[in-house]
């Protein structure tokens, strides 16, 4: 794998999307992007969600990553929500720079929850 790899593209929603998992630690229903032919996750957030506004109100770009670590160290990176582990598949941190919001992702293992 190369060091920097596109993943997908995370948008908000309010509508229930077919084959959601639910994350409890963030309290919302992500979609598997893998699933979907433009790559798209598709999340939709409980009004009781932890996640902050700017990760919850704008779309993301998410990158798959061999360490998270230089992607946090970056001039110009403010950290929105501090790696965390989802599942025991992936580590993931979502930062802000150049005025927009990133999805760096450590898989752990393939594979997506359940499946």
């Amino acid at each position: 794998m190369d060091d920097f790899i596109f993943d997908h593209v995370g948008i908000t929603t309010t509508v229930p999307q077919p084959q959601e998992d639910w994350v409890e630690a963030s309290r919302i229903w992500v979609t598997d992007p893998r699933s979907h032919p433009e790559h798209i996750e598709f999340l939709r957030y409980r009004d009781d969600s932890t996640v902050p506004d700017a990760v919850r109100y704008n779309p993301h770009v998410a990158y798959r990553v061999k360490d998270l670590q230089p992607h946090l160290a970056a001039e110009g990176v403010e950290i929105l929500i501090p790696p965390f582990v989802v599942g025991d598949f992936l580590e993931v941190v979502f930062v802000r720079k150049h005025g927009m919001i990133f999805e760096y992702m450590r898989y752990l293992k393939d594979g997506w929850f359940g499946r």
